[in-house]
């Protein structure tokens, strides 16, 4: 499976960054047992956070869904380095929270987040297909406009 997330990633034109170590007190990812968590992303690219404000104000819909995926690409980032490197390892993706910095009127957070699950469900194929939750929040770090994190099954 590992060579067709890759082939996936590759038909997308998506190449996965390094993973981004945390700026705080907390650890990337956990393994426990046969349950993969990854701690939240944000839409960082080339090494900053790409996509800053609260959507409904700075950021429209659209600006969102691409921080939503850049998020997404972020989590396989680090799957890929939970695992050594074999996505491949991965099962299904459970569950993934979605977190977006929004204004109190909007309320189009799910529009948003589709930009993660879409992008996750393209890569990973039937096992990509998630619960997940989708709100609002006051604001997040760093300004960013999303965050999200994840929960897996692996091998």
């Amino acid at each position: 499976m590992s060579a067709e997330i890759e082939t996936r990633l590759n038909e997308l034109g998506i190449e996965l960054p390094q993973a981004v170590a945390p700026v705080a007190n907390y650890v990337p990812f956990v393994v426990t047992g046969s349950t993969l968590h990854i701690s939240g992303q944000l839409p960082m690219e080339s090494g900053k956070v790409a996509v800053t404000g609260h959507v409904g104000k700075e950021v429209d819909v659209a600006a969102a869904q691409r921080a939503a995926e850049l998020c997404a690409i972020n989590i396989l980032a680090q799957a890929k380095a939970a695992l050594g490197g074999d996505l491949g390892r991965i099962r299904r993706l459970v569950k993934i929270n979605g977190f977006v910095a929004s204004t109190p009127e909007f309320t189009e957070q799910h529009l948003v987040i589709n930009g993660a699950s879409n992008l996750l469900a393209n890569v990973l194929g039937e096992a990509g297909k998630h619960a997940r939750a989708a709100v609002g929040m006051a604001s997040l770090p760093f300004n960013a406009a999303v965050e999200i994190d994840a929960i897996l099954e692996i091998a």
